[in-house]
């Protein structure tokens, strides 16, 4: 049983996955939320797709005055070492966690940080074992739904992180 996690999520500007424009993080210890935080973020590259746009709602004009990944990063580390001294030792939980790390990592790279080997855990794998056909899918907010959680802002990334936190705590 895993009581002890981060539950991340990144919305994206464009189809590039380190063109992260928000994150949202919700650090549970003993099976509480103890912490949150949510951030708007300048992307990179700087360039908003009317895809991603009509998703999450998110524009240029929105993160024109946002911080850079490195800058949001130290806070997000800040806030995870208040609660986990080794940030590396960290259990990572996400909702189709390939698409979140995928986020984490390719970032890092454009920003030339050195990627600590996190450990991601996936809420949609998981929803999928739990529940397989018994849902008409197994989107976040179907999910979340099937758990008791009443997701009512998706694709909003701290709202997301809430429900992902909401969904490992009943799965995991």
């Amino acid at each position: 049983m895993i009581r002890d996690f981060v539950a991340i999520d990144f919305e994206t500007a464009n189809q590039h996955p380190c063109s992260v424009c928000s994150v949202g993080i919700v650090i549970v210890r003993d099976g509480k939320v103890v912490d949150s935080y949510y951030s708007l973020i300048h992307p990179e590259p700087e360039y908003f797709s009317y895809f991603c746009q009509r998703v999450h709602g998110i524009t240029a004009m929105d993160t024109d005055d946002a911080p850079i990944f490195p800058e949001v990063w130290k806070e997000v580390e800040k806030r995870i070492n208040a609660y986990f001294p080794q940030i590396e030792s960290v259990s990572f939980v996400a909702h189709n966690a390939r698409f979140d790390e995928g986020c984490l990592k390719a970032v890092f790279r454009v920003y030339q940080m050195d990627y600590p080997d996190y450990l991601f855990l996936d809420t949609l794998a998981a929803a999928r074992r739990q529940f397989g056909h018994s849902l008409p899918n197994h989107q976040l907010q179907t999910v979340a739904a099937a758990c008791g959680y009443s997701l009512t802002r998706h694709h909003h990334a701290l709202a997301d992180a809430e429900a992902c936190a909401a969904i490992a705590l009943d799965l995991f």
